[in-house]
């Protein structure tokens, strides 16, 4: 058994033709089982939507002339069985109604949502990349002098594919191979290249393995420097990943040849464009989490904050506030260092200015879950928090709202920020032409309102109930649609926003976000349409 990132396969004595057979058997046991299945509709009617497509994909597969000569078949026909073989104890457990809890089984099914897709791309990709095609040039034709180059070719387009198909361990072995063979024989690679196959080197740029994409950078400047590829290089996006990779091993230079301390005196006692440009670039290398600990042993932390409150020029100060930012992102001591310096005080000040920059409420956004509600209450939290959501930039206004989010733990903090008069912000929010504003508006509208004052503070807005019925759309873009659920049910017990509701179309939007099966949205329907039903008969 090889552990591979997701698939795993067995390493057995069994052909393709037998593998085949295999797969086309377990597909109707899985398309069986999944219609016997009650609960989750939304989601096993989109699996079984793709499982019905697998047989003809495998039918594309085994039709092919080389179909049991290539191993990239015999591979994905396991990983096809696999997933069919976890479709069908997924549906049995439904079934049954034997799992743990709702909340994993809907993680489990999109998960498997999610193989079936890989499965599906995976075996039209493997027709798409040409790598059985090639295999089919007669052999005997071409001659014996030219059965060497034939084969080579074939080698190389099979390597190729497994940039795009298969395991990890498959791509490792790939770009070795690819690497070594680049070295001796660059033309051959050259000759057989597709614009594809820089595609998917460009995607392993962005893949979790560092040893991936180390290797993938080799290959990639191999590439470039032959010549032959730079346009197809950079119309595939390879710039903005390999900018990223450079940016990362040079803050790692820096940091190991000591160059964090001169620039951290700089900071310190420089003038103020070189204080600038030394806060400039340790809040570039702060980007990268595998230095920050580093950085904090040179005493960053109080370094910046200094620089926050005695920076000579605004772009210093601006700077130290995306370094705290960095350096706050997903280090819980370093979150400890900042608080114990006195860093939220300084950020709640930088905020005061006319136009409160995204940066320093990010950083406090990091920061307000480890400070307890009297400490933000003394510190003038909340008249910053408003001053944001009024004046700031639509990403600040964002980072404040999910500021809100993570202090509306205890009731007296909810209180606390309706009284500041948050709400009706939150509710213009809901305006916003970006996805994730109106998300995150939503969701802390969603934290507020369960308290009874602040739902009353909604109802009293004349635009919160159409901006909430809005986001009921059940489009994919829309990843608000779970809060607003959430905020109409709370505002359905009141007859008026019931009625508003109905007249905006939220009965369509909820019928649609059931078969989906997102939380709540059954409960709320069924509500009101008892509601619709009452007052039909009280009219007759």
């Amino acid at each position: 058994m090889v552990e591979d990132g997701g698939n795993d396969f067995l390493v057995d004595g069994r052909s393709t033709e037998d593998w085949l057979l295999h797969a086309q058997e377990l597909v109707p046991v899985a398309l069986d089982k999944a219609n016997e299945v009650k609960g989750f509709p939304g989601r096993w009617k989109m699996i079984i939507s793709k499982l019905e497509q697998i047989p003809s994909r495998l039918s594309d597969l085994s039709s092919h002339p080389c179909f049991s000569k290539n191993a990239l078949c015999k591979e994905q026909l396991q990983a096809v069985s696999k997933t069919l073989r976890e479709a069908i104890e997924l549906a049995e457990l439904c079934v049954k109604e034997k799992y743990e809890g709702k909340l994993l089984m809907q993680s489990d099914l999109d998960a498997l949502t999610g193989k079936l897709d890989l499965n599906l791309r995976d075996c039209g990709l493997l027709i798409k990349t040409g790598v059985l095609g090639e295999a089919t040039l007669p052999l005997a034709v071409a001659g014996p002098v030219a059965e060497p180059d034939v084969a080579i070719n074939s080698n190389i387009r099979e390597l190729l594919a497994r940039l795009q198909i298969g395991h990890l361990e498959s791509k490792h072995r790939a770009l070795d191979s690819l690497a070594e063979v680049m070295k001796e024989d660059e033309k051959t690679i050259l000759s057989v290249l597709s614009r594809s196959n820089i595609a998917a080197l460009v995607q392993l740029l962005t893949a979790t393995s560092p040893r991936i994409r180390e290797k993938t950078v080799t290959l990639i400047c191999s590439l470039a420097e032959s010549g032959s590829c730079e346009n197809w290089l950079v119309s595939e996006g390879v710039l903005p990943p390999l900018i990223r990779l450079v940016e990362s091993e040079t803050a790692r230079a820096i940091v190991g040849h000591g160059g964090v301390h001169p620039l951290i005196e700089l900071c310190q006692t420089g003038d103020s464009v070189s204080q600038a440009a030394a806060a400039c670039t340790l809040k570039n290398i702060s980007a990268v989490p595998e230095v920050r600990q580093n950085l904090a042993a040179e005493g960053i932390v109080r370094v910046m904050i200094n620089l926050l409150n005695c920076g000579i020029l605004l772009g210093s100060k601006e700077y130290a506030a995306e370094c705290l930012q960095n350096l706050t992102t997903s280090n819980d001591n370093l979150r400890r260092s900042v608080i114990s310096e006195g860093g939220v005080r300084s950020l709640l000040a930088y905020l005061d200015g006319p136009l409160p920059q995204e940066s320093a409420v990010g950083a406090l956004r990091n920061l307000v879950g480890a400070v307890s509600v009297e400490g933000l209450v003394s510190l003038g939290f909340l008249p910053r928090l408003v001053h944001v959501l009024k004046s700031g930039s639509l990403g600040a206004q964002q980072a404040a709202a999910t500021a809100i989010c993570r202090v509306c733990s205890s009731t007296e903090m909810k209180k606390l920020i309706g009284e500041a008069g948050c709400i009706p912000l939150l509710v213009k929010m809901l305006e916003a032409k970006s996805y994730g504003a109106r998300e995150v508006a939503a969701q802390a509208i969603a934290c507020l309102i369960v308290l009874p004052q602040n739902c009353r503070d909604v109802k009293k807005d004349d635009k919160s109930v159409p901006h909430l019925v809005q986001l009921l759309d059940p489009s994919p873009q829309n990843t608000a649609k779970k809060y607003a659920v959430s905020c109409l049910a709370c505002l359905s017990s009141s007859k008026k926003c019931k009625k508003l509701m109905i007249s905006y179309g939220a009965l369509g939007y909820l019928k649609k976000l059931t078969e989906m099966d997102i939380p709540g949205a059954k409960k709320l329907l069924e509500r009101m349409e008892r509601g619709k039903l009452r007052s039909l008969f009280s009219r007759k």
